[in-house]
């Protein structure tokens, strides 16, 4: 399967399992928010804004402003990976993608002390923001475009792949293909899991996607150091 194995180098942060193991943290904390934190898929903003504009319709401002915080949180995690990427010297190397992954760690830590009593909104909206950041930053695996807090688009990807191979023969497509379709199966493992997890241990979970985001972290250090 491509995503798995390639005889062309690939840069370290597109290791098949550093993005497997972000979709799993993805699809762990779509069932988290929805599970403990008021009923609400945070990854994607699509939700988002079709809720203020229905609250638009209605002129019910309060509710647009509740709407718009996670959108906005969304926002300020591109444009802080993007400020990461382009502040480092040549913009070249991964180094600050370490930072982003240690940044999403202490977050999901944080989240986990957060009592229920909070309003659901800050915690929504903190995940929002998390997932802007590891969705802005890691976008391939191993050349190929994806993402790990959403599975529309590889779904979309996975499909036309499939297409090509069906209509035109091509049988790299159906390696490419398969590759799309894994890392939606670990999106859905991430999401069993955290429905699992959210049974025995609560809020607290998420810390589960804290410490695998810490060994992303460690491994893409360790695979810098032996290159």
């Amino acid at each position: 399967m491509h995503i798995l194995h390639s005889d062309t180098p690939s840069p370290r942060h597109e290791h098949p399992a550093a993005g497997l193991s972000l979709a799993f943290v993805g699809g762990f904390l779509d069932a988290y928010t929805y599970l403990t934190r008021g009923g609400v898929f945070a990854n994607a903003q699509t939700g988002n804004i079709v809720l203020m504009s229905l609250a638009a319709a209605r002129a019910d401002l309060a509710a647009v402003g509740y709407y718009l915080l996670p959108i906005l949180a969304f926002f300020a995690g591109v444009l802080l990976s993007e400020r990461l990427r382009t502040g480092q010297p040549g913009h070249s190397g991964s180094d600050w993608m370490l930072w982003v992954l240690g940044l999403e760690a202490l977050l999901a830590f944080v989240i986990g002390w957060v009592p229920v009593q909070v309003p659901h909104l800050w915690v929504n909206t903190t995940v929002s923001f998390l997932c802007s950041l590891q969705v802005n930053t890691f976008r391939k695996i191993r050349g190929l475009p994806y993402a790990t807090t959403m599975c529309t688009g590889n779904l979309r990807s996975a499909a036309e792949h499939f297409s090509r191979f069906l209509f035109a023969a091509d049988g790299a497509s159906l390696e490419h293909s398969c590759g799309y379709l894994l890392v939606i199966a670990l999106f859905c493992l991430g999401a069993t899991a955290g429905a699992l997890a959210v049974g025995f241990w609560g809020i607290r979970c998420i810390w589960i996607c804290g410490i695998i985001l810490l060994a992303t972290l460690t491994g893409l250090a360790k695979k810098e150091d032996a290159e």
